[in-house]
């Protein structure tokens, strides 16, 4: 494939943006090579500047759940665009587009929405650390909860007890509050606690990881955190920003069976438009302003164009719940068809997967934490990556990150897929 107007576009577009792109990740740092600039994106297929298709294996890092410009989510945001963008004043669609998300999950009262992944989890920690009275809360290496100043934390020389900052402008004082615990380990948190006697305010978890690849908890692990939390009166935080309408209506909560007391959402329900939420049961939502002390804001909080989005998937995927049998049966295809491929080939490789959430890493070491994550091979991820590309399938450009069907991909699309997988692992 030829890349020559994508690479025009990047050059110029490092004179005006940081480092060409406006999120990391986007810039293929961690593969190499120029990242492809898109046109446009149909069903399961983007299009680049120099005319090549790829079937499209992150869905917009996960929204696209029924592939890009559903005609029918695009109608209804063409219909509201007419009557105004944005009011920063209440609409019956907010209403309506929150008793649609409570009705599908589970254990919720109420939610508020907020303009994306990143505001839901700084505003559910600030909501949780004022409902409890405490300070510190505990996140684990490897989850991702947003760029919040809270959550940019790695371990310390004495990570028991605190954290360091692990990004300039994150100051000290900010990280002493964070306690990094190792995904997977429920003893390490226990010793948090032990060390943090009633200074916890919250556990905050990607109840399936999707920031260190697809990383599945360990039987146990989220029953366990229920149970600390219940312990010692601290609030349990599902990150369900990608899971969210993803795994199951219900997220992971319905998914994994697992109670949480706050969950953050996004992507899905904004239908590809920018969004979050938070929601939790009325007597912690009752601590959130105007009824209580916690402040939270945002003018363009439940915009019009969002919520008509949002609310126009959700409604597609309560309608139609086979979608989430489709969508994991193809993932199932995938992974089941990859394997005796890999182990032709003799390279080393674990595959996780979840739903329509999976990652190939390189490494013979059981992928169940961070740590384990970063023994993969990134020569062959690079490898792999450039090659899938090659053959117009287009992966995450990071190990660490997870894959997310659409229910667009066909049998078809599938079947190439795994013709490009075949001769890409030949050439590793």
């Amino acid at each position: 494939m030829q890349y020559q107007r994508s690479s025009t576009l990047f050059k110029q577009a490092k004179k005006v943006i940081p480092g060409g792109v406006n999120s990391p990740v986007r810039a293929f740092n961690a593969v190499g090579g120029t990242p492809i600039f898109l046109t446009h994106a149909k069903g399961a297929y983007l299009y680049d500047e120099d005319q090549n298709r790829y079937i499209d294996f992150i869905a917009s890092w996960g929204p696209m759940i029924l592939g890009h410009a559903h005609p029918k989510v695009v109608a209804a945001i063409q219909a509201r665009a007419e009557k105004g963008t944005s009011y920063g004043i209440p609409t019956a669609l907010e209403t309506e587009i929150a008793e649609r998300a409570l009705s599908m999950v589970p254990y919720m009262d109420q939610i508020r929405f907020v303009n994306s992944g990143t505001e839901a989890c700084m505003s559910a920690v600030r909501l949780a650390r004022g409902f409890t009275g405490r300070d510190k809360i505990i996140k684990f290496a490897g989850c991702y909860h947003g760029h919040a100043d809270a959550f940019l934390i790695q371990a310390g020389s004495g990570a028991i007890t605190f954290g360091s900052p692990n990004s300039p402008g994150v100051t000290a004082g900010t990280a002493k509050d964070t306690l990094l615990a190792a995904y997977n380990n429920l003893e390490h948190v226990n010793e948090i606690f032990r060390a943090n006697p009633e200074q916890i305010a919250a556990i905050i978890v990607e109840p399936v990881a999707g920031n260190m690849g697809c990383i599945l908890p360990q039987v146990g692990f989220l029953e366990g955190l229920r149970s600390l939390c219940d312990a010692h009166g601290a609030i349990l935080i599902f990150d369900e920003v990608m899971t969210g309408f993803r795994l199951a209506q219900g997220g992971a909560q319905e998914c994994l069976g697992v109670r949480a007391d706050l969950v953050t959402y996004g992507k899905v329900i904004g239908g590809g438009l920018p969004v979050g939420a938070f929601a939790a049961r009325k007597e912690i939502m009752d601590f959130l302003a105007p009824l209580g002390p916690v402040y939270q804001a945002g003018t363009l909080s439940g915009n019009p164009l969002a919520m008509t989005a949002g609310l126009t998937m959700l409604n597609l995927l309560h309608a139609h719940p086979e979608t989430y049998t489709s969508l994991a049966d193809k993932t199932a295809l995938l992974h089941r068809e990859m394997i005796p491929l890999l182990e032709e080939k003799g390279l080393p490789y674990q595959i996780n997967r979840l739903g329509s959430m999976m990652s190939l890493h390189f490494t013979d070491t059981p992928v169940v934490d961070f740590e384990t994550a970063a023994k993969g091979n990134n020569d062959y991820f690079k490898k792999y990556f450039h090659g899938m590309l090659k053959f117009g399938v287009y992966l995450p450009p990071s190990a660490f990150e997870s894959y997310f069907l659409n229910d667009a991909i066909s049998q078809k699309d599938l079947e190439h897929t795994l013709e490009a997988f075949s001769e890409t692992i030949k050439a590793l």
